[in-house]
């Protein structure tokens, strides 16, 4: 699959302002962009950390996937971002390994990424996202 680094570890929020402040205060972290991804029903924070991003996940509508998500289980972790320099062929090798694909087709996501959710029933539970940097 190519699979080049973790990308970031997303974490689901109910409120984007006061999570950015902790990581701040707590962690000395510096959150360096804020973006909605109105596609995805989210706002985002970046914050980096070593060559890995933590990405702050807020809700911009009540049926979006991160307010299901927290009504289900709470703020926390949602996903994991593996970076791949190809995301077609990805997505491709993961189907041909019955891997079941929450999206067949590339969408475009934060920071001008390509991105792709396998669903985490094939991946022990855990939600797993696939990212290629779009090319410019």
């Amino acid at each position: 699959m190519n699979l080049t680094k973790i990308e970031h570890i997303g974490i689901a929020v109910k409120n984007l302002e006061e999570s950015i402040k902790h990581y701040e205060n707590i962690f000395g972290l510096k959150c360096y962009a804020i973006e909605e991804v109105k596609d995805q029903k989210v706002r985002t924070a970046f914050f980096m950390i070593g060559q890995t991003k933590i990405e702050l996940l807020e809700s911009t509508e009540p049926d979006g996937p991160i307010a299901r998500f927290i009504e289900n289980k709470g703020e926390g972790i949602h996903h994991i971002a593996f970076a791949t320099d190809n995301l077609n062929d990805a997505l491709k090798e993961a189907a041909e390994k019955n891997i079941q694909l929450i999206h067949k087709e590339p969408r475009f996501g934060a920071e001008d990424f390509k991105i792709a959710f396998l669903h985490p029933k094939s991946n022990n539970g855990i939600l797993i996202e696939l990212c290629e940097k779009k090319k410019s």
